[in-house]
């Protein structure tokens, strides 16, 4: 077990009363050292004194195409979901899941601060249903089915702002077959 990609062990307790056990996944080798960390911003922009591709507070608020680059290393791919199209053309059972950027209300401490930020995060289905894995939540968020999936994606569209991104394997990207045909 590397430090980087640490596993679970199969007994893994649920992660709230919400979140079923599930086994873990097949352990993925850990992404090649120019992907972790900040080493894949320094790849990205090797010239540049302020790396465009994180934050400049390094607060971890990466661009999309650090986020792109390890899921690259892993043989996955990030589709940019057009707006305009419908989210029942998502052929799901194609998808591994969600990368959503979205605006944030940013805080020191408990007062809120009258900014936003756009904000990271990730949605995914386990043992059939999806759940937000937003690292602000205090746990994931039960989303639910199918059905839910679409209303929860269309419900962060409809705010503005907000991208949405489908994480898929290499070859369905190649093939397109995340999308159905109209």
């Amino acid at each position: 077990m590397s430090p980087c990609c640490p596993q679970m062990p199969p007994n893994v307790p649920p992660l709230s009363p919400d979140v079923p056990s599930v086994p873990p996944p097949p352990v993925t080798p850990c992404p090649p050292p120019a992907c972790r960390g900040h080493g894949g911003c320094v790849q990205l922009a090797p010239d540049a004194r302020l790396n465009p591709h994180r934050s400049v507070l390094g607060t971890g608020n990466y661009d999309v195409n650090v986020i792109m680059a390890a899921l690259q290393s892993l043989g996955l791919a990030a589709v940019w979901w057009d707006k305009r199209r419908s989210l029942e053309r998502l052929v799901l059972g194609q998808i591994v899941g969600f990368i959503l950027n979205v605006p944030s209300h940013v805080s020191l401490g408990f007062v809120a601060l009258p900014l936003r930020r756009k904000h990271w995060l990730a949605v995914r289905q386990l043992g059939g249903t999806y759940y937000n894995l937003d690292s602000k939540l205090r746990a994931p968020a039960r989303i639910g089915g199918e059905a839910e999936l679409r209303a929860f994606l269309q419900d962060f569209l409809a705010q503005g702002l907000c991208e949405v991104f489908l994480v898929v394997p290499r070859a369905v990207e190649e093939a397109g077959a995340w999308l159905s045909p109209e």
